[in-house]
């Protein structure tokens, strides 16, 4: 019996199959389509990993079966919001399409747990108070749309056919192996590389971040203790400005702020995610260890290292 991880050549795919294959003995397969945001290099050599889509119904069918698929965990999505605002048919194909071929195949193949990681955009923005699990569904945008909906269908197999599943909404990631057009890497790259940072309009849009390596850590959590059929925020306890963050990044790799360039503001663009992880703490034990300073320490230091 496997695990299958979809896009495992991404960002907090590949640093879940990196943590994972630490952890357990059993089987590790790989989906992944390999797209601009993948790296085959990501992937680790404990994992079998496939190149495909997981909108094509054969090849996954022939994983599942091939490898007895016990496990999903489903990150595999399109997720740059300002590509999905310019034109959002991939995000429709892949992370709805997608996300339903893979729950029609875990049905089929009698699959023990799938846990879909989302996002949690999904709520939309908040002036105050936190986002917990019986927050209304309120996207903005045409990523985050794409997502609320295969949330949509996750829980409607669940409820409807009995899939065993878990949905997690997590705030936003940062850590190794994200690709440059994220805001963390983004800053930093263009600082290695002596480019202007682009600030969104005034740059006071609020965020909540989190260590990828945290995230991993509250996944493995809810594969072992995770009620079937629930939902967990995942947090990282840590609401910034953009502007703040940027600044500090800019401290950290000693660079002054004549670098930040502020551009005009996105459309749609949410003013404030903040993410409560109460359930997630009580039920199942799970806190964020990494404080920021150390986080983007260790983030800046692998981008340093892997300039190519």
């Amino acid at each position: 019996m496997a695990i299958l991880v979809t896009g495992g050549a991404g960002f907090i795919g590949s640093n879940f199959l990196h943590h994972l294959k630490k952890i357990t003995d059993e089987e590790i397969v790989c989906i992944d389509k390999l797209t601009y945001a993948g790296n085959r290099g990501n992937v680790p050599s404990e994992a079998k990993l496939y190149v495909t889509d997981i909108t094509n119904e054969d090849s996954c069918e022939y994983v599942f079966s091939k490898h007895k698929v016990k496990t999903v965990f489903h990150f595999a999505a399109e997720s740059h919001v300002d590509s999905s605002i310019k034109d959002c048919s991939e995000f429709i194909r892949t992370n709805i399409n997608g996300t339903v071929n893979l729950l029609n195949i875990s049905l089929k193949n009698e699959v023990e747990k799938f846990i879909h990681i989302s996002t949690d955009e999904v709520y939309g923005t908040i002036p105050y108070g936190s986002f917990t699990e019986q927050s209304n569904y309120a996207p903005r945008n045409p990523y985050s749309a794409s997502k609320a909906a295969s949330d949509h269908f996750v829980m409607a197999y669940h409820n409807t056919y009995g899939l065993p599943v878990n949905i997690t909404n997590c705030s936003n990631n940062y850590g190794p192996r994200q690709y440059r057009e994220k805001f963390i890497p983004q800053i930093i790259t263009n600082i290695l590389n002596d480019k202007k940072i682009p600030v969104y309009g005034d740059g006071l849009q609020i965020r909540d971040w989190l260590y990828v390596q945290d995230h991993c850590n509250a996944l493995i959590e809810v594969w072992k203790k995770g009620k079937i059929g629930e939902k967990y925020n995942i947090g990282g306890n840590c609401e910034l400005t953009n502007i703040d963050l940027v600044k500090k990044i800019l401290c950290f790799m000693q660079r002054d702020e004549s670098m930040i360039e502020y551009v005009e503001d996105r459309p749609g663009h949410d003013r404030r995610y903040s993410t409560n992880i109460l359930k997630i703490k009580n039920s199942l034990f799970w806190t964020p260890t990494y404080s920021i300073d150390h986080g983007l320490q260790k983030t800046i230091e692998w981008y340093e290292r892997n300039r190519n």
